[in-house]
């Protein structure tokens, strides 16, 4: 689907409307078992994707598929509790779609996270990652066909796409909360089978530490609509190969729930500095 401006225009229009006078601040994109967090907002408004136009709907395991508005830690959040991914058949126009809506609406912050599996030897199920940079190698790109000015330029620079000064934030909340968080690159793939051990081999000879079916298409738009990014990953199992076990979609979930006090801490504290 090609969206005009006016199609974000006319979804932020019916959004604000529901809002009644609130305008967020900061976007929360959570990742599969970790939707939990947004039931934290305080006087929150609840949406869902169905009732908002051009929204498409979540298929997920894990993922309600509503947006959550509210405040959290002193700030005006936006909460997509549950996100779209190109493996349900959407393409990245369409799973960054309320994204850009959120911008519209006065998001000036990208805060997401997101479960994946971990090819850096030295990470461990549990592990809570800050995503520094990101690979993608598939042809697909949500910025791909005509610019949309009003969002941003043809030809938007990556350097900063995760925002060095929004990692300090995060690296100080951790060592304040006596978190363990480990750093790295994470690496694009669209689903939905997992990854071959050959495939998570040459991740690691390519510098990635993390692979997952998420995150980059949301965080490639949000650069372009001059958003600031803080990412983190779960990892919730040792990627292909490494541990000669299987991979499944319980495993993710099981971490997910597991960490979720420690994640939530974490985020908390990000929220109130960022």
């Amino acid at each position: 689907m090609q969206y005009q401006f006016s199609d974000y225009e006319k979804a932020a229009q019916v959004i604000a409307e529901r809002l009644d006078g609130f305008r967020p601040e900061t976007a929360m994109v959570l990742g599969s078992g970790l939707g939990s967090m947004a039931e934290l907002a305080e006087d929150p408004i609840v949406i869902p994707y169905g009732e908002i136009p051009g929204f498409q709907v979540s298929t997920a395991p894990g993922h309600k598929g509503q947006l959550v508005f509210g405040v959290l830690e002193g700030r005006r959040v936006a909460v997509m509790q549950g996100r779209l991914h190109a493996y349900e058949g959407y393409s990245f126009e369409e799973v960054c779609f309320p994204l850009r809506v959120l911008r519209l609406l006065g998001c000036g912050t990208l805060l997401i996270t997101n479960a994946s599996g971990g090819v850096n030897f030295d990470f461990r199920a549990g592990d809570i990652c800050l995503i520094t940079d990101h690979i993608k190698f598939f042809r697909d790109s949500p910025l791909r066909g005509p610019n949309i000015p009003e969002f941003g330029v043809r030809f938007p620079d990556s350097t900063y796409l995760y925002t060095p000064r929004l990692q300090d934030v995060a690296r100080e909340a951790a060592k304040n909360l006596g978190i363990s968080l480990v750093e790295g690159v994470y690496m694009y793939f669209p689903g939905p089978s997992y990854e071959t051990p050959a495939e998570i081999r040459a991740i690691r000879a390519l510098g990635g530490d993390l692979v997952g079916m998420s995150t980059v298409p949301e965080v490639i738009a949000a650069g372009h609509a001059g958003m600031e990014v803080l990412g983190f990953s779960l990892v919730s199992n040792a990627a292909a190969g490494i541990t000669g076990d299987p991979l499944s979609e319980q495993e993710v979930l099981d971490a997910g729930k597991a960490a979720r006090d420690r994640f939530s801490s974490l985020i908390r504290s990000c929220i109130r500095d960022l």
